[in-house]
């Protein structure tokens, strides 16, 4: 099961490892950010929104968000982008993923790889609520980012033009039934309205604890004139600050919720207007850099590579020398390999 992602949109997490977020210089954009805990997620920002025309009644720009809609505050500041009545920024509607290269973008000099585990998920609306979103395949991704001042919101920093980002064409199936003793937490309240929970236990065990993920790790690796140095450090995906159940309850608020603030949009604005797909792509959030990665940005004629892979058939060792190899032939293993090019 192959996501056509250029025809859905896609997001990512910000703030999901701990330290990463202060590693990357950004801390502090999210200072005036509330959350629920100390190590709760930041934000959910978009890398991608297909367009889709006269998805958004008339007049929508006005005043308020759109009937049936639990944003409490307007779309003025989203509508106020120099994009005529569109909600969405235009830049948003670039298709920013490819598998094998990064363009470098223009006038800027610090470029990092950002290496994450992706998840695409079917989404289903009540209405113009978004009432669930189930997983259904995995991959690996690089969520390239530019590290500059100034930026008012994180989506500036993440689709520079086609080629800005990275995913495997490697998506794995997310399969296998969750342990008996661990049905309990697929029912709970994760991304479903009251009344959906049979729905969740349904489709969404294999992402969940002790199911097909809990075994699998994220590594990434820059590769300069032939050596390869570690970029991230090598994590487990169970290790995510939110994760399985509790990060698709996040998720869901985030989708239907967030406000325009700060470095955050309304996405679900975004998301009306793209004529409330049926699918979307997440990636969950950047590990932390190894001291290498913190300090060496991305160059030309560089190698970015993200490598999800399952730790009981590997160790770190063994993914190193496939990439240093770049022999790639195991279907378990997702990967990235993508050059950098000006």
């Amino acid at each position: 099961m192959d996501f056509k992602t250029e025809l859905i949109p896609s997001f990512g997490v910000a703030g999901n490892f701990t330290g990463h977020l202060e590693q990357a210089g950004e801390a502090r954009d999210f200072t005036n950010i509330k959350t629920a805990e100390a190590n709760a997620p930041k934000a959910l920002f978009p890398t991608f929104l297909p367009p889709a025309h006269d998805a958004v009644p008339q007049g929508v720009c006005e005043s308020s968000a759109p009937q049936g809609g639990q944003n409490s505050t307007t779309l003025q500041g989203a509508c106020g982008a120099d994009t005529g009545n569109a909600v969405t920024p235009a830049f948003l509607h670039t298709f920013p993923f490819t598998s094998d290269k990064i363009i470098f973008p223009k006038g800027e000099e610090k470029l990092q790889i950002e290496p994450e585990c992706a998840i695409l998920c079917d989404m289903v609306w009540n209405g113009d609520i978004i009432s669930e979103v189930v997983p259904k395949t995995f991959a690996a991704s690089n969520d390239c980012s530019i590290r500059k001042e100034g930026a008012k919101k994180i989506s500036q920093k993440k689709n520079w033009g086609p080629a800005s980002k990275g995913l495997s064409e490697n998506q794995i199936e997310l399969t296998g039934a969750v342990p008996q003793g661990d049905k309990d937490a697929v029912t709970s309240d994760a991304c479903t309205l009251q009344g959906d929970k049979d729905a969740v236990a349904r489709d969404a065990s294999a992402f969940s604890k002790g199911g097909l993920l809990d075994k699998y790790r994220i590594a990434s690796f820059l590769v300069r004139d032939g050596k390869v140095f570690d970029y991230g450090e090598d994590s487990a995906v169970r290790d995510y600050s939110y994760i399985y159940e509790k990060l698709l309850s996040w998720i869901c608020d985030k989708l239907n919720n967030q406000k325009d603030e700060g470095p955050a949009e309304n996405i679900h604005a975004y998301l009306l207007e793209s004529g409330k797909p049926s699918q979307v792509m997440i990636s969950i959030g950047a590990t932390r850099y190894t001291d290498f990665g913190e300090h060496n940005f991305l160059a030309k004629g560089d190698r970015a590579v993200v490598v999800v892979y399952p730790e009981n058939k590997y160790d770190h060792d063994a993914i190193s020398n496939m990439v240093k190899n770049q022999k790639y032939d195991d279907s378990e293993v997702s990967v990235l390999d993508q050059v950098i090019e000006l």
